[in-house]
């Protein structure tokens, strides 16, 4: 995405038609010049007008009047890209807006790229790159979770914490490498002591940075939530409960879902994704075989396995089906909720739930060798603190209780959303890289690998801790960036 700066650029900053108003965005060296000759002012000039002003106007597009407007100036550096900047707001018709834009054009300004705004806006220094892309993750947020981690972000809480370990580490590595210049005095300027236990403290830091990438990802993209069980326990039907929408389809034919269905939903503030799979069974179908292999892949995948058994069947069969859910389970590092389904078809529903905890209870597989214990059992989780919900979703029957479980299981994902947290790939690939840098620091230092070594390898962690905020960025990564914002920010 090639830009130029001396560009004055327009876009719509909402959608035409869809409310009451709508915003044009223009930004540039020019955007008062032009806005000034578009916008025919009551009193005075745009051009003239001082900033975070607004002023009332008429546009007329070839001699008849086109809107009465109002346009709001942001002179520079003081707006959102730093340049001067002018938002017209008119009533929010397409062709109000188009021809607005259209008369844009003949004056001389160009239609933005995806997220050149905020571009600019880092480019002028008004955030660094860590913020610009909590701009994005702000504004496709669909949770008061994911709203609050990248507001955090977007203050800037996440950069200052990088800048904090940069600082440290440059103002070491600028002492090593001053040792260099000293190199035949043996002079030693930077404390290994010293050094050592900073680098002990910051690995701690960015091993922390690291493991919240799970929660983060989670909060950003929806906790996946996988739905399994066997053919015909009610899975599909669970999910169009859930949403509220027919969204699977539902049959009693075994096997009617082949493929994973993903959608999201926002239960008490968190986004769930949920994951309807293939019912699980014996067959010699192809098709459907690919499928329940994709169901094994997906609940393996899960933070949160929902196991659907059906009330109406023998408890033996519902055992077998959660039995072979648990195998592909992790005990240690997944949570489950067992849903007991179609309870108006059954009277006879405490042996069964019993029948289930005990299955839970003698089928956890701790591995590495870990004892199996009934403690250990209970210390990960699945024993004592395993959800067992009693629903009809055809009746509707439980489903918010459902949704409050789901939402109690997971309540660290809102706890730790005070934290700072990592919810970009790009930021978690960036800190696993300066973590392997300062690894090798630890073990050239340990084993008394010459200074000029152990200095590039500081260096190298440095690089990578400011490419997050864009102290070191290319042209390729700021495109790769930016192509995914919505055009008019």
């Amino acid at each position: 995405m090639y830009i130029e700066n001396d560009d004055t650029i327009y876009a719509p900053a909402t959608i035409p038609g869809t409310g009451a108003i709508s915003v044009i965005r223009i930004s540039g060296s020019k955007a008062l010049e032009y806005a000034s000759t578009l916008v025919e002012c009551h009193s005075g000039k745009l051009s003239e007008a001082s900033g975070y002003t607004v002023k009332f106007g008429r546009i007329y597009d070839g001699g008849e009047l086109l809107d009465e407007v109002l346009a709001t100036v942001f002179r520079a550096p003081h707006s959102y890209t730093g340049e001067d900047s002018v938002e017209i707001s008119c009533h929010a018709s397409k062709y109000i807006a188009d021809r607005i834009m259209f008369l844009l054009s003949g004056l001389g300004a160009r239609v933005a790229y995806p997220g050149e705004f905020t571009k600019r806006a880092f480019l002028n220094g008004k955030m660094d790159l860590a913020q610009a892309e909590a701009v994005a993750d702000l504004i496709s947020s669909q949770s008061s979770t994911a709203h609050r981690v990248a507001l955090s972000q977007l203050k800037g809480g996440f950069s200052k914490e990088l800048k904090t370990m940069r600082d440290s580490l440059l103002n070491l590595v600028s002492l090593m490498e001053l040792e260099l210049d000293f190199s035949e005095e043996e002079v030693e300027f930077a404390d290994r002591t010293k050094l050592s236990s900073l680098l002990t403290g910051i690995l701690a830091h960015i091993d922390s940075l690291i493991r919240s990438f799970k929660y983060g990802n989670a909060i950003k993209n929806g906790i996946p939530v996988a739905i399994a069980g066997s053919t015909n326990t009610g899975k599909s039907t669970l999910l169009n409960t859930l949403l509220g929408e027919e969204r699977a389809i539902v049959s009693d034919v075994h096997g009617t879902t082949r493929d994973t269905i993903e959608e999201t939903l926002n239960v008490n503030g968190l986004l769930f994704r949920f994951i309807d799979t293939a019912g699980i069974r014996e067959t010699d179908e192809t098709v459907e075989q690919i499928g329940i292999v994709r169901t094994f892949r997906k609940i393996s995948e899960a933070q949160v396995i929902v196991a659907v058994v059906d009330a109406s069947r023998p408890a033996e069969d519902n055992v077998t089906s959660l039995t072979e859910i648990l195998s592909k389970a992790d005990p240690l590092n997944q949570k489950l909720i067992v849903v007991v389904n179609k309870t108006d078809l059954s009277n006879d529903i405490t042996e069964l739930v019993d029948a289930l905890k005990s299955a839970v209870s003698q089928q956890v597989q701790l591995p590495d060798g870990k004892s199996s214990s009934a403690q250990e059992k209970n210390d990960f989780g699945w024993k004592n603190e395993i959800e067992t919900v009693l629903i009809s979703a055809k009746n509707n029957d439980g489903i918010d209780i459902l949704k409050d479980r789901l939402a109690a299981m997971c309540k660290e994902y809102a706890a730790g959303s005070d934290a700072t947290m990592v919810t970009n790939l790009r930021h978690f690939e960036a800190l696993s890289q300066a973590r392997t840098s300062l690894l090798r620091v630890q073990d050239g230092l340990a084993s008394g690998v010459p200074t000029d070594l152990v200095s590039q390898d500081i260096r190298e962690a440095i690089y990578h801790l400011g490419s997050i905020v864009g102290e070191i960025s290319t042209d390729e990564v700021l495109g790769n960036i930016f192509r995914n914002f919505c055009i008019g920010k």
